[in-house]
């Protein structure tokens, strides 16, 4: 297949630029396997999972990712982190190339080289980016972040910074909406899986068999998979939410992976992965993409955004129901005016 395969027109007011005032009644649009759509709210997402079931979340946490620092010559320089390579040493993108020092504030400053940020603060730097960074809202939102976004742009169960980007299927729950979940009987699990520029990086080429995904770290507890077989074993049904959760898990259950090393770097798309025992941790590195022809492994069921044409998240949800059938819903979605991309309503394909 090719990328323009998956190309769709959108119309600008309907680009969701804040969320909704309360997370779980974004709109719910679900899609059956027989193409049957239902327009629901989110809140009603209870009523499709049963007793015995088991609900995937990714619980990565977004870092205020973006940062602007001054040249020496009083010039602004804005750039993105996208991947720490190092000690207090990030990957970065940024509008314009630049070499040099920049101060970012008061003890806290960055040489840049080569796409590379070095940086040097008093303090953690972690704590300084929650302190001087801004939330790295998509470019489509089209607005400057506002301190609100630290709390929006989140899921209520994120807790382990890494994302430069939300997994944003998991923004519509709250702890209410996840403890009617639980009192179903259905087991809620959490993986990691740390959203980098990866998951959307542009296809460049003609033909989606040529283009590689960059690799994206996770974490799986061991028991995790141990709860997957069983659950499938017994017949119920393993809910992913979110494309992210599902690349965290179909890497693995795929092969699809990379041991965790020193270097980043992914060689090949077959390899082994180290094992944490004193955590129980599953941890590697995962580059799968995964479009129409991919064999799921695990998920029986999505929960999902509605996604960028041309975007790798798309092309997984078009492999997971089909692609006419996800055109179908997007076109529905779009005379029903739901909200798009990460601040907008949700998808449940059944």
């Amino acid at each position: 297949m090719k990328a323009a395969d998956f190309d769709f027109h959108l119309p600008e007011g309907l680009i969701a630029k804040k969320p909704s005032d309360k997370r779980d009644l974004s709109r719910l649009l679900v899609l059956h396997r027989n193409g049957e759509i239902e327009h629901r709210t989110f809140s009603n997402l209870p009523a499709y999972l049963n007793e015995g079931d088991l609900l995937l979340l990714n619980n990565t946490k977004v870092f205020p990712a973006r940062l602007t620092g001054i040249k020496p010559t009083g010039g602004r320089f804005e750039f993105l982190l996208v991947k720490e390579i190092g000690i207090d040493k990030w990957e970065i993108l940024s509008r314009g190339k630049y070499r040099g020092k920049i101060s970012i504030a008061e003890g806290f400053s960055a040489n840049i080289e080569n796409q590379t940020a070095f940086f040097s603060c008093s303090g953690d730097l972690m704590e300084n980016l929650w302190r001087y960074g801004d939330m790295p809202l998509p470019p489509y939102i089209k607005r400057k972040p506002e301190p609100a976004d630290r709390e929006w742009y989140q899921t209520v169960y994120a807790e382990k910074e890494g994302s430069i980007a939300a997994p944003t299927a998991g923004m519509h729950f709250t702890g209410e909406l996840l403890g009617k979940i639980k009192d179903k009987g259905v087991n809620v699990r959490r993986l990691t899986l740390h959203v980098g520029i990866g998951t959307f990086k542009p296809i460049k080429t003609e033909s989606l068999s040529e283009h590689s995904m960059d690799a994206e770290y996770f974490e799986i507890g061991e028991e995790i998979i141990e709860e997957i077989k069983k659950t499938k074993a017994s017949g119920k049904r393993v809910f992913s939410v979110g494309t992210t959760t599902t690349r965290a898990i179909e890497g693995y259950m795929s092969g699809k992976y990379k041991m965790q090393d020193a270097g980043y770097k992914i060689q090949d798309n077959h390899a082994s992965c180290i094992m944490n025992h004193a955590s129980s941790l599953i941890k590697g590195y995962t580059n799968i993409f995964i479009c129409p022809g991919y064999e799921f492994r695990v998920i029986d069921s999505l929960i999902t955004n509605f996604h960028l044409p041309r975007s790798t998240p798309l092309m997984l949800a078009s492999a997971f129901c089909g692609a006419e059938k996800l055109r179908g819903a997007y076109s529905t979605a779009v005379s029903q005016k739901y909200r798009f991309f990460s601040y907008g309503d949700a998808m449940l394909i059944l």
